[in-house]
């Protein structure tokens, strides 16, 4: 096997961490500038937004954010001093805690959505056509997917 990458895979390898760092970027910044709050908290809004009960599980939204649960219970700290999360003992489990979104965050959400919405659509999907679109989703379905092992004993973040 060969040790470097050929240079067709580091021409798209180089493309892929420069578009990623500068879409986290300019997502981040609008969301800071229109909302106060930065990326990844949005992105925990929304996935309490959209769960039953409007809750997760602090573990859960650890594996759904993608982050340590570290970062997670600092984060939430966050969001919970804004008044936007809240959280709840699980009651079938003494040491878990759920993470729910508040009226208010709900409100901050719904306020900042159409201004991250547009930004998504104008630094990605409006540059990208129909069948690109398809392709990128389906490419990093395929790159998530291999790097989530369900065995027992990986090495993910939300498992740190």
């Amino acid at each position: 096997m060969n040790t470097w990458l050929t240079d067709e895979q580091q021409r798209v390898w180089r493309s892929y961490i420069e578009a990623a760092t500068l879409l986290e970027d300019h997502l981040d910044r609008q969301l800071q500038r229109d909302a106060g709050m930065p990326h990844v908290y949005y992105g925990l809004l929304v996935a309490l937004a959209e769960s039953p009960g409007r809750r997760l599980r602090m573990t859960e939204l650890a594996r759904h954010a993608k982050i340590t649960r570290s970062r997670l219970s600092h984060a939430v700290a966050r969001l919970e001093g804004n008044g936007w999360v809240r959280r709840e003992d699980c009651p079938s489990d003494k040491r878990g805690q759920f993470a729910v979104v508040t009226e208010e965050g709900l409100e901050v959400l719904e306020r900042s959505a159409p201004g991250h919405v547009a930004a998504v659509r104008q630094a990605l999907f409006d540059r990208l056509t129909p069948e690109q679109q398809k392709s990128l989703g389906e490419i990093m379905r395929i790159v998530a997917e291999g790097l989530q092992p369900g065995e027992a004993g990986a090495d993910l973040p939300w498992l740190r």
